[in-house]
């Protein structure tokens, strides 16, 4: 895979010796290294994900992000289209620890983060971890228990702790909540309150697979499940240096301004009620970095951006009565918003709303 090319005007990287975005060769160097080794090591991940939900590489790509931004997941769609299995096979392919929780009404929030157990035999406390303590945490259908449950994971997703009777734990590194849902007008759902769907990085929809991915998956699953040959192509200690290096990626001011752009025109469109935080601004920038570091890159692009606009975006925007009630959704919006933005850069594509492209130099 070899970097993208891009004007100084994109990247803001200045044409001298020291390479990425300033004066230090050594530091330059470095960032390269660590690039090339988390290309080769993000496409072994996607690479195995993709074995277990075919025809939809589009959804690795963005999972794969997602990790290295430090993010969280949430995946919806009806049940049955693979969006436990797309959980799992990621918590597979990397060397670490896995919480399952399935989401239930009478689910209580210490049965997510742990509970203080007295023992007698000491005559003091103990606590027990609950399935938070874990590196990646599949929560299975997460509007299915109250809002009082789902909100234990607002502090867990923030921070990185949990705080139990008073006292706060951390929880280890790397740390993604994926979490799974089915559309709230399902029997038995509770919508997820706006403050936590502000702290899932990116929404995905599986959707139905297409007559050959689904013909395939037939043939894949006719003896056994995927899922148990599927085995570790990296470690998630990997990924926390991979993490480092994304978080080193450069972004122009033109590019940071683009998010800007982007993120204030939900704020002024008359068809929304609420647009999207300053955490959307920085959580867009940085899988922005990430997938500019899966491809190979030391700069964001546009493209970048304009690409991940749509999951990062349209999951944190309440729609207005009127626009609700005209059967506009918050992804049309989102397209319109990245029609009319302005790209940056003389070399910029033209503005379109543009679908995730799956990352180039797949399988490496």
């Amino acid at each position: 895979m070899h970097p993208d090319p891009a004007s100084p005007a994109l990247t803001g990287v200045p044409n001298q010796p020291g390479g990425a975005g300033g004066p230090d060769g050594h530091h330059g160097d470095a960032l390269r290294h660590g690039l090339g080794e988390l290309v080769d090591a993000t496409a072994r991940v996607r690479d195995a994900i993709d074995s277990v939900v075919a025809g939809r590489p589009d959804l690795a790509d963005i999972t794969v992000a997602v990790l290295l931004a430090e993010g969280h997941l949430l995946i919806e769609d009806v049940p049955g289209v693979g969006k436990t299995t797309l959980a799992k096979a990621l918590a597979r392919s990397i060397d670490c620890q896995v919480g399952r929780i399935q989401f239930t009404p009478d689910l209580l929030p210490s049965d997510l983060t742990g509970v203080n157990i007295f023992r007698t035999a000491t005559h003091d406390f103990e606590f027990r971890p609950g399935p938070v303590f874990n590196n990646i945490v599949i929560g299975d259908e997460i509007n299915r228990a109250s809002p009082k449950t789902q909100s234990a994971l607002l502090e867990c997703m923030e921070e990185g702790q949990t705080t139990v009777d008073g006292t706060t734990h951390t929880l280890p590194r790397p740390f993604l909540v994926v979490a799974t849902q089915n559309p709230v007008e399902m029997e038995g759902t509770y919508p997820l309150p706006e403050a936590q769907r502000d702290r899932f990085t990116a929404r995905l929809t599986v959707g139905y697979p297409d007559n050959d991915a689904e013909l395939q998956m037939l043939d894949r699953q006719e003896a056994a499940s995927p899922l148990a040959h599927l085995s570790p192509v990296t470690t998630g200690d990997d990924m926390v240096r991979f993490a480092g290096a994304v978080r080193a990626v450069h972004a122009a001011p033109a590019v940071k301004q683009y998010v800007l752009d982007l993120v204030g025109a939900t704020r002024e469109h008359p068809g929304l009620r609420l647009g999207a935080s300053p955490r959307a601004s920085l959580q867009l920038l940085k899988v922005a970095k990430a997938l500019a570091a899966m491809s190979g890159r030391e700069h964001v692009l546009p493209d970048d951006v304009q690409g991940l606009a749509l999951p990062v975006l349209a999951h944190r925007l309440i729609l207005g009565t009127e626009a609700r009630l005209s059967g506009t959704t918050a992804e049309e919006v989102v397209e319109e918003i990245v029609q009319r933005t302005p790209v940056p850069g003389p070399h910029a594509a033209p503005a379109r709303a543009a679908a995730f492209r799956p990352v180039s130099g797949r399988g490496r």
